[in-house]
């Protein structure tokens, strides 16, 4: 069954103060750069040893935090008169694994703790420990803290995928009829949350993408398809948690899948995060590859 769609608050107007819990890659910067713009002082919480470098200048303060202290998170948000806040980023287990001071710095908290065991008693966590379950309870203790955690989505609307042609370069035929093809397939598989993107060429599905993630799957992809002209097609998961678990493309994307011969990459319209989109678009174009946005009920 699909998890239920979550109703988030609306988002304060500015110039209300916003933190901003970081993970590593562009999509802090971009969110930053976004709150910003639309006249929001940002108080940053970077995750020890995974934020960009460039994050703290801009933030109106910032603090380094270990990746477990949720407690911590909340004291420090509350202390400045934050009461809402975006997650976002990435958290590379690799450099955690081989930070010497790990456990030092991302030593959960006692209010962590113990929000984790009532989670797990509850049979919350005890049933259910994938990312989204794992979100809702740190949403949930944020909240009762006093910090609503926003739509990741809301200073950065710009770069979601729009409905209708984005490059130059328009999908050959071929690629349409794939499109036209597999969407419903990929509607079926994000409606039972096994995955968010496919892979499709000449109406042969390829590749369902699991838990190793799209760029994964990509390379998975040209060890089984020598051809190129391949399709990818990415969507977001039915009643997906906008406060965090939002499908993602970008640069790398583009030159992943091109590499791999991949020619052609279909979004859903409005749920997926293009980070540095006119780059990404640009690059496309560059390569030959046709990004195409698909609008709920189009195909």
């Amino acid at each position: 069954m699909p998890r239920p769609l979550t109703i988030l608050p609306d988002p304060p107007p500015p110039p209300t103060a916003i933190g901003l819990i970081a993970g590593g890659g562009r999509l802090p910067i971009i969110v930053a750069r976004g709150l910003r713009e639309a006249g929001h002082p940002v108080h940053g919480l970077g995750l020890v040893r995974q934020y960009d470098a460039e994050l703290p200048s801009l933030c109106t303060s910032f603090r380094e935090v270990g990746l477990l202290r949720l407690a911590t998170w909340a004291k420090i948000l509350t202390r400045m008169g934050v009461h809402h806040a975006i997650m976002v980023g990435k958290v590379d287990k690799a450099k955690i694994l081989h930070d010497p001071l790990r456990i030092i710095r991302n030593l959960p908290d006692a209010k962590t703790l113990w929000a984790w065991y009532r989670h797990k008693s509850a049979g919350s966590l005890a049933k259910d420990r994938r990312s989204h379950a794992i979100l809702a309870a740190i949403a949930d203790f944020l909240d009762r803290k006093g910090v609503q955690l926003l739509d990741t989505t809301v200073p950065i609307s710009d770069h979601l995928a729009t409905s209708g042609q984005m490059t130059n370069r328009a999908p050959t035929a071929e690629q349409r009829a794939d499109i036209e093809f597999a969407w419903p397939l990929l509607t079926e598989i994000l409606r039972l949350d096994i995955g968010q993107a496919i892979v499709v060429r000449e109406r042969d599905v390829i590749a369902v993408e699991a838990v190793e993630g799209t760029d994964r799957m990509i390379e998975r992809v040209a060890r089984d398809c020598r051809a190129t002209g391949w399709t990818l097609l990415k969507g977001a998961r039915a009643g997906h948690d906008r406060r965090s678990d939002v499908p993602t493309v970008g640069i790398n994307t583009i030159r992943n899948l091109y590499d791999h011969g991949g020619r052609c990459l279909a979004l859903a319209a409005g749920d997926v995060i293009m980070v540095d989109k006119a780059e990404m678009i640009a690059l496309a174009d560059q390569l030959g590859v046709a990004i195409v946005g698909v609008a709920p009920g189009q195909t």
